[in-house]
C-alpha cells in the first residue's frame, strides 16, 4: 500500500540536518513509501545535495515561506505564520495529498494548528497525546502525554478508546487491555474523576483491566495506560531523567578503577545490547489521536536515528487505518460531540480566522 507522508523539514532544533537524512533512509527502507519534504526550498535542497540526492517521484519539495520557531506562542504561529512549514505540512494532510504528517517542532504550536486545521473527530472533545514506553512484555503505550492538564470522566473515556484502537491497529491485538492510571488497584482509590473514569470504562465495550499504578507500566500490566496530560507529562519527563541518572551512575562505576574497566570490557556486548534495548530513540515519535488526520510529533532534539522512528510510526498508523478504527469505535461507543463542545470550537474558529 502506497503512503504519503508529509515532512515539516524545518522542525526541531536541527531542522533539514535531521529531518531530510532520515526521511531519505525511511525512503530507502521503503519501496512504497513516497515523502513530501516541506519548508525552505534552499535549504532542503542544499541538505539533498549534501547527501547525494535529488528531488525524485517518490520524493518532492513543497515550498513554505515561513517557520515556527521553538519558543514561538501557539497563539502567535496560528495567526501570524498561515505559510508555515508546519501548517503547510498540515493542509497537506487535511486536502489528501498526505497520509499523515510528521513534525519536530513546538509541540503547543503543533497541536494548536492540527487541532485548527483538521479539527476533532466526532465524539472526541479533546485530542490527546500517546506514545509507546518500553516494558517487560514489549510495549505499553500511554496516554495523555501532556495536552490535557485538567480532565473529565468523559475526557478519559474517551482517551481510552483512541488509545486501545492505535494499540489494535500497529500492535495488531484484537482486544488490547486497558489500565486506568491511579494511586492505588482497588475501585476506591483515587479522586472522583479517576473513580468516574473506572465506570464508565467498566461499561464499556473496551477491555478494562482496571487501575493500574506506575510500577505497572513497564511491568507491561496492561497494554494501554490512561490518564490526564499532568500525570501522564510528569511520569513519561520522570521515567527520561531516571535513565539518564542509571546510565550516568553505571558509566561511573565502570571507571572507578582498573579492575572495574576490565569488567566493562567483558560486559560490553550486554551493555551494549541493555543500551540499545532502552534506546528512547527507538520510541520516538508521539501520535495526536482526536484528530481528522494523523499528526505525528517527534522530540524537538532528535537526531537521525530518532526521526526515522517518528516516520516509521507515521507510516504505520497510516497503513493500519487508525482513523477508521477510531471512528468506528466511537460508533460502538455511541459517543457524539457535546452541543457545548460544537460551541466553543466554533467560536475557537472564528477567533483564529
Amino acid at each position: 500500500m502506497d503512503i504519503t507522508i508529509a515532512i515539516d523539514a524545518m522542525g526541531g532544533d536541527h531542522g533539514p540536518h535531521v529531518t531530510v537524512p532520515a526521511a531519505l533512509r525511511a525512503l530507502d527502507s521503503d519501496p512504497q513509501l513516497n515523502v513530501v519534504l516541506v519548508g525552505l526550498t534552499d535549504a532542503i535542497e542544499a541538505e539533498l545535495k549534501a547527501h547525494k540526492a535529488a528531488v525524485n517521484p517518490r520524493l518532492r519539495i513543497h515550498h513554505a515561506t515561513e517557520v515556527v520557531t521553538m519558543d514561538e506562542s501557539p497563539q502567535s504561529a496560528l495567526k501570524n505564520k498561515k505559510d508555515s512549514s508546519m501548517r503547510v505540512a498540515i493542509n497537506l494532510v487535511k486536502s489528501g495529498e498526505a497520509n499523515a504528517c510528521v513534525s519536530a517542532g513546538n509541540t503547543g504550536a503543533l497541536m494548536a494548528t492540527a487541532r485548527f486545521v483538521l479539527k476533532t473527530l466526532p465524539g472526541i472533545d479533546r485530542p490527546a497525546i500517546a506514545s509507546a514506553l518500553p516494558s517487560e512484555k514489549g510495549n505499553t503505550y500511554m496516554l495523555d502525554l501532556g495536552a490535557n492538564a485538567d480532565c473529565t470522566a468523559e475526557h478519559l473515556y474517551q482517551f481510552a478508546i483512541m488509545g486501545a484502537m492505535l494499540v489494535s491497529c500497529v500492535e495488531h491485538k484484537e482486544r488490547p487491555t486497558v489500565g486506568l492510571l491511579n494511586i492505588g488497584s482497588e475501585d476506591i482509590k483515587g479522586n472522583e474523576v479517576a473513580k468516574q473514569a473506572g465506570e464508565l470504562l467498566k461499561a464499556s465495550h473496551l477491555n478494562f483491566y482496571g487501575n493500574v499504578e506506575g510500577d505497572d507500566i513497564f511491568k507491561g500490566t496492561t497494554d494501554l495506560v490512561v490518564c490526564d496530560g499532568f500525570v501522564g507529562n510528569v511520569s513519561l519527563k520522570t521515567t527520561e531523567g531516571l535513565a539518564h541518572m542509571m546510565g550516568k551512575f553505571l558509566t561511573q562505576e565502570f571507571k572507578k578503577s582498573w579492575l572495574t574497566k576490565l569488567m566493562a570490557l567483558c560486559a560490553m556486548p550486554v551493555l551494549k545490547a541493555f543500551k540499545k534495548r532502552l534506546d528512547p530513540r527507538r520510541y520516538n515519535g508521539a501520535s495526536f489521536l482526536g484528530l481528522r488526520g494523523i499528526v505525528v510529533k517527534s522530540h524537538g532534539g532528535a537526531d537521525q536515528v530518532a526521526f526515522f522512528s517518528a516516520i516509521h510510526v507515521a507510516i504505520e498508523e497510516a497503513r493500519s487505518g487508525v482513523l477508521r478504527r477510531i471512528t468506528e469505535q466511537l460508533e460502538i461507543e455511541h459517543l457524539q460531540p457535546s452541543a457545548a463542545v460544537k460551541g466553543s470550537a466554533v467560536k475557537h474558529s472564528q477567533d483564529m480566522q
